[in-house]
């Protein structure tokens, strides 16, 4: 590889001004990322913010439905993989891999997401602020009669959820748990018991 063949670096082999700029940028980017990870409840009313600012700048603007409708359908791909088990029990045969637990005695295996929290925040988030940019530029502005784009949304909607939760209770499984299980004590028996 010659000198200058890499990205970043000028011909002399030193770090270019625009490459070392931009990893500034990414380096702040993910320092303000990794503070934000411990406060879901902060973030979360941010992007639901910044939804809320979007929806009302497309209702004004009477336009920008097929941005909305991609964005829509984004969300719903976000929320399913969010859902989802990281493996899925279809995919694997009785003595393969792990399995989540079926009766009351077997033992506590957390449900493992396939895409987590945070992911699903940021990748919702990052959406949300690209159908935003979009509306600030006309091209995207595709006239469409949009009550059939959300009837077709809530058709597809409810046709995913449905398959989902027949999944769900299939493998019996809930993606959503309260809490950690936290053991108080020993009774007379001299076993832990839950709280």
């Amino acid at each position: 590889m010659s000198e200058g063949d890499s990205v970043g670096e000028s011909i002399h082999g030193k770090p270019s001004t625009i490459g070392s700029f931009f990893t500034r940028v990414g380096q702040i980017y993910q320092s303000w990322l990794d503070k934000s990870t411990p406060f879901s409840v902060g973030r979360w009313v941010v992007t639901l913010s910044l939804t809320l600012i979007y929806m009302i700048r497309v209702y004004i603007l009477q336009g920008w439905y097929i941005v909305t409708y991609a964005l829509g359908i984004y969300h719903l791909n976000l929320f399913i993989a969010f859902l989802s088990p990281k493996v899925d029990p279809s995919m694997l045969d009785e003595d393969e891999g792990p399995a989540l637990p079926t009766k009351q005695n077997e033992e506590f295996r957390p449900f493992i997401r396939r895409l987590p929290e945070f992911k699903f925040w940021h990748s919702a988030t990052k959406g949300i602020v690209i159908a935003m940019v979009c509306t600030f530029f006309e091209a995207f502005n595709v006239p469409v009669f949009w009550p059939i784009l959300v009837m077709y949304f809530i058709m597809l909607f409810c046709i995913t959820m449905k398959r989902q939760i027949k999944h769900m209770v299939k493998y019996r499984y809930l993606p959503f748990t309260h809490g950690k299980r936290t053991y108080r004590g020993k009774e007379d028996t001299g076993k832990p018991f839950a709280s």
